[in-house]
């Protein structure tokens, strides 16, 4: 075991990641991942069998162990402390009729969001309970406590002592936790599953929840929490994250209540606050137009380098496949403005500058909803690689643009954590951004205005929910 190495632990939708790190200043010097089964509903009993096979050769080396998990999966426990049905993981949206029933008992949007901080939708752990009530009733009553994913872990981590613990990014996103008071609500969760249920207790951001073998295990977060702080996020900073879901989250010092429902109220991991907005449609839209051009993702960037700003006139509103912000679930794509001289170069451009204006109006709803003055902008994600979109980002967003080495950030804000909680000092350790590298262009502003118009005109623009 050594005090200067810590482990880091990213349990994702698809995979387990685990990062041994320095903790003086960040550097990774080791890794494992496992898979994770397929689904919206998984057995957590699997994520162990992943924790444990991404761990056995690491926690002996490691100091202090943290974990950071996909938010909002309702882990549904028994009087025994095991599952009483799979894992319901945010993705999973039979939920949703019942969020639309949950929002209305809780007095309409408005209401909902200055109570939990946001407008619940199928992803939150409350709806996913009310669901339980409604299709499994026998499932429901055998229900004792109710943890998330990362709680789940931790506490397992721990040799599940009596009181499994949270902490408050991960617990604002259930749908029955108070951003604003610190506390759980739990009368909502109550309300949500039929019956009274025991929650975990909110640790502190720098805590020690537990130990594995000797070793101090922090606190641990949700998946955006811990990636803000593998960020090293500040106020000011915007973090835009291309994978499969596009994310623009910032850090704040003040709760957000967003009627629209169109920015999450979540808070961090440090004491502050996560907004975001999450779209649908992010590195899927890339690839979708590689494959319609018969090109890779290194094909599609030369093509879109080719062409002028405004792609000749061709305009894409990419809501392939629906989109949540704005909440357009049954929407496709618009494509505009073909003519005879429209080629493959115009089409790749009208790709990237169609999927980096949905980031901006993104951004724009974040800060609208908070105020925030953004600084600088940290783009990270899969769809970061493309060298298109980090060359034109900085020209659709309009500010420089920041592009780190691309690492699992998640993972290493989870490290970053269990060195906090190692060291027991005020602060999170300071760890600089591997590989910086900071783009600029010229603003091109008429290509969100050509993206708004058609926006506008295809779908009754409104920034309601």
């Amino acid at each position: 075991m050594s005090q200067n190495l810590v482990l880091g632990i990213d349990s994702s939708t698809q995979s387990t990641k685990a990062l041994l790190v320095d903790a003086e200043d960040g550097r990774v010097v080791d890794q494992r991942t496992a898979r994770h089964p397929e689904g919206t509903e998984v057995d957590p009993r699997f994520w162990l069998d992943a924790l444990d096979a991404t761990t056995a050769e690491l926690l002996p080396r490691a100091g202090a162990v943290a974990v950071g998990g996909q938010q909002h999966g309702m882990v549904a426990l028994g009087a025994d402390g095991e599952p009483v049905r799979p894992a319901l993981l945010w993705n999973d949206v039979r939920s949703a009729p019942q969020a639309e029933q949950l929002i209305a008992e809780l007095g309409g949007s408005q209401a909902c969001a200055e109570q939990i901080g946001s407008v619940l939708v199928a992803s939150f752990t409350s709806t996913k309970l009310r669901w339980l009530r409604d299709n499994e009733p026998e499932n429901a009553e055998a229900v004792r406590q109710v943890l998330l994913p990362h709680d789940y872990l931790t506490w397992q981590l721990a040799g599940r002592p009596d009181e499994p613990t949270t902490d408050r990014g991960d617990a604002s996103g259930t749908g029955y936790f108070s951003p604003f008071k610190d506390t759980w609500l739990p009368e909502l969760a109550e309300a949500a599953l039929g019956r009274a249920v025991r929650l975990p207790r909110v640790a502190g951001p720098a805590e020690v929840v537990g130990h594995a073998d000797g070793r101090p295990i922090g606190a641990g977060t949700g998946d955006n929490m811990a990636a803000a702080l593998g960020l090293g996020l500040q106020p000011g900073d915007v973090a835009v994250s291309i994978g499969t879901s596009g994310v623009a989250s910032t850090v704040a010092t003040a709760p957000t209540a967003d009627r629209t429902g169109l920015v999450t109220g979540f808070a961090d991991a440090t004491g502050a606050f996560l907004p975001l907005a999450c779209t649908l449609n992010a590195a899927r839209v890339l690839d979708t137009a590689a494959r319609m051009l018969g090109v890779d993702h290194n094909g599609l960037a030369e093509l879109a380098l080719e062409a002028a700003p405004g792609a000749g006139g061709l305009t894409l509103v990419p809501y392939l496949d629906g989109e949540r912000t704005p909440n357009r679930p049954d929407a496709t794509g618009t494509l505009h403005g073909l003519t005879t001289s429209t080629g493959p170069a115009e089409l790749a451009r009208a790709a990237v500058e169609g999927l980096l204006c949905s980031l901006a109006d993104a951004v724009d709803f974040l800060t609208a909803a908070t105020g925030v003055e953004v600084r600088r902008i940290v783009l990270v994600g899969g769809g970061a690689r493309n060298h298109a979109v980090r060359t034109l980002a900085p020209a659709v967003l309009g500010l420089p643009v920041t592009v780190p080495a691309e690492a699992e950030y998640v993972a290493l804000g989870a490290a970053r954590q269990a060195a906090w909680a190692a060291a027991g000092t005020a602060e999170p350790p300071s760890w600089a951004l591997p590989d910086v590298r900071t783009y600029e262009a010229e603003p091109t502003p008429q290509v969100r205005e050509a993206y708004a118009l058609l926006r506008d005109r295809t779908a009754g623009w409104s920034g309601e929910r």
